[in-house]
């Protein structure tokens, strides 16, 4: 709670009226259209020509409007033109250039096989979406001025279903360029956002594009006739999400289904009336219980408004005293004579003014009322995340709405208030944090349980909302009210104050664009709809580590086909096609890949990709890609990376230019295959050293060698218990047990997964790894993202992107490990597959890509549908578990089935990697343990208290110690 100091001297904080509106007699009766609530987007007007636009700049006016194919009439064309200008004077306030016509020189593309973002709707609406989407993915955010400009055609093979293709476009670019741009052929769309409105016009047609389309929407009409009705979302954001909304006396006319099941919620009274006359002795006694009910509190005056989606922004505000119990009564009754079926008269209390202390002595004068809107978006997992708040502050007795003050910070618009104290204005950001996001998650609970017809479509969904909240005091604690779901409205405030940034060009870096979590959704959604039904062909299972491929693959409509060594494994019921070859055999795998091509071939698969995430496979399937004509690096990188010597050998000759280059990254080695080999690389490579299996994984037979008579020894041991696949199944050892020794290089080890498409970096993921136990590499905890500066992370990146160029990797999800030392990264090795262990798990947690999914579209060669800076939403910090040091731990206080449930319970990330929990010399981490946290530290600390409180910190494995780096 935020208890609140008592001065001597206050200023009177009246948050209560921001969408209830002007106080006073004055505003009692029905006004002009000024005086009515606010209307959300221009696509809700009704017929008729647009209105005067206060535009004032000196843009080109002969533009190319007219969509070919598609005559518009002229109360039609006069809107287009309307919407133009309208983005133009947008872009010209926030210091933009304007919008450059090459609409005479169509643009062709790829249709079907690229990202196409796709907006209909009111520029000023969308315009932060808008820049955001130009900077995550250039090119292919589109802002369509018209629906003529839109066409939907049947989709092949989904009967009631429709394609949605875009015909014309304004295409935003890094930088704030945009170009109105025709598409020849049409531009297939792969997320669909509509700014609907419910009346005659535009806003019909718009609602009628956005139905039942193949493509992801973030709204459609259905939706959002259930977010408009007041009384429904009330009740839902009371009841399921545990928020804070005014008292409420509702009286219901035939009430929709959805508001007659469901326990009553406190502070909402539902009356549902048989009809619409004769009802004046159950209203006045209904209205005379509710304004001396307690549930009204402080409350001195009461609002009395129509509920349902066609009243939204058709109606005047009608405020009156709690005395006035006659009036309501009246009111009410006149009110009932307009009720439709599923329509409601509501009588709400107005929240009372919150009393915050104000420094010093203020002059005379009206007290202020604030207005805080809250944007929140469904980002990875259907989470939600508060994105941006705004707040809009003025004087109390004089109409606050939307676009009628300008918008603000919390911080700044309490402090203007009188709160300016950090940690109590923290408070009310955290209140309202959780209060927005509790709001999304009710809708989203609500939409899981309606039908797809429900919904608009089987691909509709709301992505994000706008939530309006007055803050009160209850238990002398600042709380925050939600009075309606607002979701343009909100929107188009959070631009206009990021565009006030922008225009000074003095925005902070650390100032996030509200619609940033908003366009990573349009993005990850996008994908989905891209590979749905894609025909991909997998090469080797891997083990239960990848058990999340199978999960996904259902998730994301793949159709896979498996190629796998062992008849029996569990994924062979998981597939389309299960394949029964001997993969393990490496040194024949040109010879497989033939074998394989011609019985994919004769079994008839259609294949739009293949790949392997598994290190043994990596090379065949380049070879079988070669094969099949289908995308991938050539078989010369993939045999270049997966030789560890050769990799070094050839980067330290990568001399450039350009500059830096590879080289400056690449260590000294000598591959070994005998003891003379041992005996020569001593005398080449400085020691101590790192010995290790040519084509190992895991880290397994990695080891600090300090002199000569270690390096033989260890040569020796491998050669003798590391002899073949039997010996230790997915190390790489069906390609041989050849060694390599190389420099050991001091410094922190570090993992960056990359996505490069086309030779060109797409993503890049930087953790960081603790300190191993020496003389072993096996890794003992791991963070992400990564704690160093900036720069450092950016020579990271860039180290392991050059590296994997310099091997001609061009194409793949690639791990790369290296160490950071005081001369700058130095390469350990290339991994050419997504990254193992927890990595797809943390990055899809913390990120919300998948790299799989990313795998899976570059074999398709289609280009991820990726956000150009991925923002990591909180930390992760792990440890790994072994068998040989927490055999007991392991079987009692942190066995699987306890760890799983607290994964489950949201206390920790459990990442099983290994079936059998068997210790072993040779052996690999059983699982990984994380916790999250919102900083480094704070997840950090949590870490060690699990693993203190688990057994699995001890003398013998110091997990504060494996921490260390991590600060």
């Amino acid at each position: 709670m935020c208890p609140l100091p008592t001065l001597p001297k206050t200023h009177h904080f009246c948050p209560s009226q921001l969408s209830l509106d002007p106080l006073g007699p004055a505003w009692d009766c029905p006004l002009a259209s000024k005086d009515l609530e606010e209307e959300e987007g221009p696509w809700g007007g009704g017929a008729g020509l647009p209105p005067p636009g206060c535009f004032s700049g000196s843009w080109r006016h002969d533009v190319g409007l007219d969509c070919k194919g598609s005559l518009e009439e002229a109360e039609a064309r006069a809107w287009t033109v309307y919407h133009y200008s309208l983005l133009q004077s947008c872009l010209q306030q926030a210091g933009l250039p304007e919008t450059q016509d090459r609409s005479q020189v169509p643009r062709t593309g790829c249709p079907g096989a690229e990202v196409t973002l796709c907006i209909l709707g009111s520029p000023s609406t969308f315009l932060s979406v808008l820049l955001e989407g130009g900077v995550q993915s250039p090119g292919n955010m589109l802002l369509c001025l018209s629906p003529a400009w839109l066409m939907k055609v049947p989709a092949p093979g989904q009967p009631g279903e429709s394609a949605l293709l875009v015909s014309k476009a304004v295409s935003f670019y890094p930088g704030g360029l945009t170009f109105l741009d025709d598409f020849v052929p049409p531009r297939r769309a792969t997320y669909f956002l509509a700014g609907l409105g419910l009346g005659p016009g535009r806003g019909r047609e718009a609602a009628e594009l956005a139905r039942d389309l193949t493509c992801p929407t973030g709204a459609s009409a259905e939706l959002a006739r259930l977010l408009e009705d007041r009384l429904l979302t009330r009740r839902l954001l009371a009841q399921q999400g545990g928020v804070a909304v005014p008292a409420t006396l509702a009286f219901t006319y035939k009430p929709p289904a959805l508001l007659r099941v469901g326990d009553a919620s406190p502070g909402l009274r539902l009356v549902e009336l048989s009809g619409k006359e004769g009802q004046e002795t159950l209203v006045k006694e209904e209205v005379e219980a509710f304004l001396h009910s307690e549930a009204l509190g402080d409350a001195l005056q009461v609002a009395v408004k129509l509920s349902g989606w066609r009243w939204r922004g058709r109606q005047a505000l009608r405020l009156y005293s709690r005395k006035e119990l006659g009036t309501v009564v009246d009111m009410v009754l006149a009110l009932l004579e307009k009720l439709e079926e599923e329509e409601s008269v509501l009588v709400e209390a107005v929240c009372p003014p919150a009393r915050l202390p104000f420094p010093g002595s203020p002059p005379p004068g009206p007290e202020l009322a604030v207005r805080i809107c809250a944007v929140v978006c469904r980002t990875q997992g259907d989470r939600p995340l508060l994105s941006k708040v705004v707040c809009s502050v003025g004087r109390e007795d004089r109409p606050l709405r939307h676009r009628s003050s300008l918008p603000q910070t919390l911080e700044v618009a309490l402090a203007r208030c009188g709160l300016g104290e950090a940690t109590q204005v923290a408070v009310v950001r955290r209140r309202v944090k959780a209060a927005a996001e509790a709001a999304l998650a009710a809708v989203l609970a609500l939409e899981a349980g309606l039908s797809a017809e429900q919904r608009g479509g089987r691909r509709a969904r709301t992505d994000f909302l706008g939530v309006d909240f007055a803050l009160t005091v209850a238990d002398r604690a600042l709380t925050p009210v939600a009075l309606e779901l607002n979701g343009g409205l909100c929107l188009e405030a959070c631009g206009a104050l990021e565009g006030l940034w922008a225009a000074q060009r003095s925005q902070p870096a650390a100032r996030e664009a509200a619609a940033a979590p908003l366009v990573e959704t349009m993005l990850r959604r996008s994908a989905h709809c891209l590979m749905e039904g894609k025909q991909l062909l997998l090469i080797g299972a891997g083990g239960v580590s990848k058990k999340f491929v199978w999960e996904a693959a259902r998730d994301y409509g793949l159709k896979l086909h498996l190629v796998e060594s062992d008849p029996n494994h569990f994924a062979s019921q998981l597939v389309q096609t299960f394949i029964h070859f001997d993969v393990t055999e490496h040194r024949r795998d040109e010879e497989n890949a033939r074998l394989l091509a011609e019985l994919v071939r004769a079994r008839g698969l259609q294949l739009d990709g293949c790949f392997s995430y598994w290190d043994d496979c990596l090379v065949l399937t380049a070879l079988l890609c070669q094969e099949l004509g289908l995308p991938c690096s050539p078989p010369a990188a993939m045999r270049l990376a997966k030789q560890k010597s050769c990799t070094q050998l050839h980067l330290l000759r990568c001399h450039g230019p350009p500059w830096p280059a590879p080289s400056l990254h690449a260590v000294p080695c000598c591959p070994l295959e005998s003891e003379a080999d041992v005996e020569r690389a001593v005398r080449q490579v400085p020691l101590p050293g790192v010995m290790k299996l040519e084509f190992g994984a895991g880290a397994v037979g990695v080891r600090l060698v300090e002199d000569a008579p270690q390096c033989h020894e260890h040569f020796s041991r491998i050669t003798r218990d590391l002899q073949g696949e039997a010996d230790h199944p997915g190390i790489g050892l069906g390609w041989g047990n050849a060694m390599l020794l190389m420099e050991f290089i001091e410094g922190t080890e570090h993992d960056v997964d990359l996505v490069v498409y086309g030779g060109r970096l797409l993503a890049a993921f930087v953790s960081d790894n603790g300190p191993t136990r020496l003389p072993g590499f096996t890794e003992t905890a791991a963070c992400m993202p990564t704690g160093l500066a900036p720069e450092q992370e950016a020579q990271l990146v860039q180290a392991a992107f050059r590296c994997c160029l310099g091997c001609g990797l061009l194409d793949g999800v690639f791990n790369v490990e290296l160490k950071l030392t005081r001369a700058g990264p130095k390469l350990i090795e290339i991994n050419p597959r997504m990254g193992g262990f927890y990595l797809r798990d943390w990055i899809l947690e913390l990120y919300g890509v998948d790299l799989l999914l990313a795998a899976a579209m570059v074999a398709c060669g289609l280009r991820p549908a990726l956000p150009s800076h991925p923002r990591a939403r909180g930390h992760l910090v792990g440890v790994m578990c072994l068998a040989s040091q927490h055999l007991q731990a392991l079987s009692s206080t942190a066995s699987r089935e306890t760890l799983q449930a607290l994964h489950d319970q949201g206390l920790l990330r459990f990442n099983l990697l290994e079936e059998v929990l068997v210790p072993g010399e040779y052996e690999e981490p059983y699982c990984s343990v994380a916790c999250a946290g919102p900083s480094l530290a704070e997840a950090r600390l949590r870490l060690l208290g699990l693993c203190q409180g688990l057994g699995i910190d001890g003398p013998h494995y110091p997990v504060a110690h494996f921490l260390s780096h991590f600060k």
